[in-house]
């Protein structure tokens, strides 16, 4: 699936990921491909993108590596869209 993260400063990544999970207002939730169409708001927490990704030079001191080999991106809020096998959050 295609991911998008997107900052109030720039695009901070685009590119294809296994899964991606986020930290939903209500909880933490996990997106495969073929996820159903969905928005949320998001809260405080960790986004963890799964997959080999590439990020770019000067973004990389905006992520970090988890347990598992995930690249996590914290965040205070957001939203997210999933649609047709494209994620797109929306970062503060």
């Amino acid at each position: 699936m295609y991911l998008e993260i997107v900052s109030p400063e720039a695009t901070l990544y685009k590119g294809e990921v296994t899964s991606i999970a986020v930290p939903g207002v209500d909880g933490e939730f996990q997106m495969l491909d073929n996820h159903a169409p969905i928005v949320s708001l998001l809260g405080k927490g960790k986004v963890k993108i799964y997959g080999d990704i590439t990020i770019a030079k000067e973004f990389t001191d905006k992520f970090s590596k988890g347990e598992n080999g995930e690249t996590v991106l914290s965040i205070t809020s957001g939203t997210v869209e999933m649609n047709n096998n494209k994620v797109i959050v929306l970062a503060d």
